[in-house]
């Protein structure tokens, strides 16, 4: 007997990936020209970087925990080859190609640039807003595990395994005298008081307060300042100091630096007041207003972005070494989410 069927017809017509699809390919459709330029003209054929930066939105969407695991489910899962334009002969490509090509894909800076097309998609469906914005920041925590973390003038144990069993208790680690033998780029931070420290990184994520879409981020090496800097940052990218907007933001902001270069920035920081034992950067001339109340509460919607990428795209602990993989990942993931809240936000009524 002869079957003939494509994947096409297998996914339901009112699948919700579609409309994901659809929004992937028309912000794909803007780096056609760097995916030309990553193409070579010389040895055998490769992937398409697409279909490689398309098999990491599914990663994060379905919350697969390896790029081994994707490669495994693409032989037999009809929806993943067709959100890849695959054929049901087409045989998976091997998890090796995404180390190989990724490489080229982030000297390209491609999915900063995914990033941006699929804002820019958002603005076109006039879905953002121009003047009201929360900022925020997470730990992600590093590859590496607390064992890797030793004295930087120490070599690797004699075992070669890359473990050192000495017992640290009583010792005083710190991040000037010591560091991560499997990841360096990894930084010991705790979020708050009362918390275990962590290696791991520092993701700042920007968002409008109209539907909770993100605008704007950035992973940093982790440190006292890395959430307040890197809020700074992603304010001047996305908002270039032209008209007047707002900035909501929870207490750990609220300090006169932070406070002072925000107004510098013409944005009005609608930031908590922390009056533990201190005096706030923030008075009345800012609290009396109605919208710094409007900006509380919006500001805690930044909240659904970060368990999102906790949960769903399993980005509670990073599966690469380095900051640079890391941020790679994490930043299709925020663009994933983006697509997910675009394509809900536009859909027909039913």
């Amino acid at each position: 007997m002869l079957s003939l069927a494509s994947p096409d017809e297998m996914v339901p017509e009112r699948h919700p990936l579609r409309a994901v699809k659809k929004l992937a390919d028309e912000a794909l459709e803007e780096l056609q020209p760097v995916f030309d330029e990553m193409y070579s003209d010389i040895g055998r054929p490769s992937i398409p970087p697409e279909h490689l930066l398309k098999a990491t939105l599914l990663m994060a969407l379905y919350g697969l925990r390896s790029e081994r695991m994707f490669c495994e489910q693409l032989g037999y899962n009809m929806l993943f080859k067709w959100f890849l334009e695959m054929q049901i002969a087409d045989a998976p490509f091997d998890q090796s190609s995404f180390g190989k090509n990724r490489a080229r894909m982030m000297e390209s800076d491609v999915a900063a640039r995914f990033f941006a097309a699929v804002v820019k998609a958002a603005k076109k469906r006039k879905l953002l807003s121009s003047e009201h914005f929360s900022a925020d920041g997470t730990l992600i925590e590093s590859y590496a595990s607390m064992k890797s973390f030793r004295p930087k003038d120490e070599d690797d144990n004699n075992d070669g395994d890359g473990n050192s069993w000495a017992d640290f208790r009583g010792k005083k680690r710190s991040n000037d005298t010591h560091e991560s033998k499997t990841d360096p780029d990894a930084r010991l931070i705790r979020k708050g008081k009362g918390r275990e420290a962590k290696l791991a990184f520092i993701a700042n994520a920007l968002t409008e307060n109209r539907n909770g879409l993100v605008v704007g981020f950035g992973l940093e090496l982790a440190d006292g300042r890395a959430e307040r800097d890197g809020a700074l940052d992603l304010l001047e990218t996305a908002v270039g100091g032209g008209r007047r907007v707002t900035l909501g933001a929870d207490k750990n902001y609220d300090t006169r630096e932070f406070v002072k270069v925000c107004r510098d920035l013409n944005v009005v920081p609608h930031v908590t007041q922390n009056v533990t034992n201190r005096r706030s950067a923030i008075d009345r001339r800012t609290t009396r207003h109605p919208g710094y109340d409007v900006s509380q509460r919006k500001r805690r919607r930044i909240e659904q972005v970060f368990g999102w990428l906790k949960s769903a795209a399993n980005l509670r602990k990073s599966r690469y070494v380095g900051r640079a993989k890391t941020a790679f990942f994490a930043t299709l993931a925020v663009a994933s989410y983006n697509l997910l809240r675009i394509a809900r936000l536009t859909a027909a009524p039913t």
